[in-house]
């Protein structure tokens, strides 16, 4: 990142890495999927089409991050465990739940056509995160045995509730009727009143699913004599298992025992709390400004897979404004929000109490719901490109406690948007005129500022204070105050009070935030 006097401000991120030789468990839950399930008209109590496309889902991540081993799954949530030895992402804990639930959600939308091919998505689904950290595998198999478990009781209760509502109960007749009933009981009302044996449901039901990697054997060629020849390879596979915290189903499977240990023992009675006590938490601190920085993951391959124009692409920037504006609308505590290529920085309001500022919820719900709004929005910006591969955004969350550190944080920022885009600016225009990569390097290191204006003015006949502000100045995205018509800039026409938009302006002098207090009320 660029140098200036505003680089004191990442002094204020703190560590959050999860040490050895703890196992990580990132878990996901939808978030409000019950009113995404609503609007998607899905069937109760279990929609199998929904569950496979979270399994499908859930097998993508494993393909995609090497480091997980082992996963499991039920309705809208997911567990993924890594391997003990992992360091990815230096088991930082916010790159790598955001990271995590921000892929799956660009999954789900990539692949919702394939599941549901009749049925529109309606809007952008999104996924918050946490991360379990588990002291040995004892504790991990606790964990793993509290989920299954709360899959059989959650889904043995939907299953009474939406056959009783179903046969004409209303849902307050229903709570009543399974109010205090035990597992037993449950079964006999779904025997006696519908014929249902509750063990002869689908297991995906019952059991939910469950991921590891394993060796299989593959053709990967054929001889000249036209014989196939196989090699073992690693693969996701998938398995419902009546116990998989047991005993028996874990050590029978040497690829979970090798990266993750041995079960010893099978679990007798199984004590949330306990196992609660274990969630890798990190709380906001109150009356503090809190910025949530989202960045594209492995972004330079994306855009040269996707032929981005350099140095910069329109269309591209656009995209992610559009996915800003589109945060904004769905979390009314963020106030502000500062863009430029592929990352994005949103301000939310000093007195929020988003998710009580529990700081993993924050992150993975704000980065899972650009993700997939990107995905979706993608056909808009780009009609006649493919999207090759889902993207994914890795973020983190800082609290900056006064007024004037957070200016100074959006003022880096932009300064470094500017000292970027011009480097980058000469160094494209340098390779297009023939130079190698390598070359323009080397032609720039060590130029200033001016030397590169003079470089661009006199090579290319390029003024750089005339190349589009969204280039120079990066996006800012915020409410409007009141009602306004603007003739320049990227304000065209009449906008509402209340309405979220897009600008390119200087946001370091503070005349701009003097001009619009209201932005940031403090």
């Amino acid at each position: 990142m660029a140098n200036s006097k505003y680089e004191y401000v990442k002094s204020f991120e703190l560590e959050d890495e999860v040490m050895l030789p703890n196992l990580m468990v990132v878990r996901i839950d939808g978030r409000d999927f019950t009113r995404f399930s609503q609007v998607h008209e899905f069937e109760k109590p279990n929609d199998e089409a929904a569950l496979n496309l979270m399994n499908s889902c859930s097998a993508a991540v494993l393909e995609e991050f090497p480091d997980i081993i082992f996963a499991y799954g039920y309705s809208d949530e997911y567990s993924f465990v890594f391997k003990k030895t992992s360091r990815f992402y230096q088991r930082r804990a916010s790159k790598i739940l955001s990271l995590v639930a921000s892929f799956f959600a660009a999954v789900y939308v990539t692949k919702w056509k394939e599941f549901f091919p009749q049925r529109k998505l309606e809007y952008a689904p999104s996924f918050s995160s946490k991360v379990v950290i588990c002291a040995s595998s004892e504790v991990l198999q606790a964990y793993l045995a509290w989920r299954q478990q709360d899959c059989h009781v959650n889904n043995q209760y939907n299953t009474c509730f939406w056959m009783l509502v179903k046969s004409g109960k209303t849902v307050s007749e229903t709570q009543e009727i399974l109010k205090d009933t035990q597992k037993q009981q449950k079964n006999e009302i779904l025997f006696q009143k519908f014929g249902i044996n509750y063990k002869s449901l689908p297991q995906l039901f019952r059991q939910g699913s469950c991921l590891f990697k394993t060796k299989v054997e593959e053709t990967v060629k054929h001889d000249e004599n036209g014989n196939p020849v196989k090699r073992l390879r690693r693969k996701a596979v998938f398995v419902h298992s009546e116990n998989i915290a047991g005993r028996s189903f874990w050590n029978e499977q040497p690829t979970l025992y090798k990266d993750l240990g041995h079960f010893t023992n099978d679990i007798g009675k199984i004590e949330p709390d306990f196992v609660r006590s274990f969630q890798f938490e990190n709380k906001l601190l109150p009356l503090t400004w809190v910025v949530v920085r989202i960045d594209g993951c492995h972004f330079h391959r994306f855009s040269e897979v996707h032929e981005f124009e350099k140095p910069n692409d329109e269309q591209a920037l656009k995209l992610m404004n559009s996915c800003a504006v589109a945060v904004l609308e769905e979390f009314q505590d963020i106030q502000f929000a500062y863009g430029v290529s592929d990352e994005y920085s949103f301000v939310l309001k000093k007195e929020s109490e988003l998710y009580k500022r529990q700081s993993s919820k924050i992150i993975s719900s704000i980065a899972s719901f650009f993700t997939s709004t990107y995905v979706i929005k993608w056909g808009d910006f780009f009609p006649r490109k493919e999207l090759k591969y889902p993207p994914s955004f890795d973020g983190r969350a800082v609290c900056y406690p006064t007024y004037k550190i957070l200016l100074d944080y959006l003022a880096w920022r932009q300064v470094d948007c500017h000292i970027n885009n011009q480097y980058n600016t000469c160094f494209w225009m340098l390779v297009k005129s023939g130079k190698t990569k390598t070359q323009s390097q080397d032609y720039l290191k060590g130029t200033q500022t001016r030397e590169k204006n003079e470089l661009l003015s006199r090579q290319f006949g390029i003024e750089y204070n005339t190349l589009p502000l969204i280039f120079r100045m990066g996006s800012s995205v915020f409410r409007l105050k009141k009602a306004v018509a603007v003739e320049n800039g990227v304000i065209f026409g009449k906008k509402l009070e209340g309405e979220v938009i897009v600008d390119h302006c200087n946001i370091i002098e503070h005349s701009f935030w003097e001009e619009n207090p209201y932005i940031l009320s403090y």
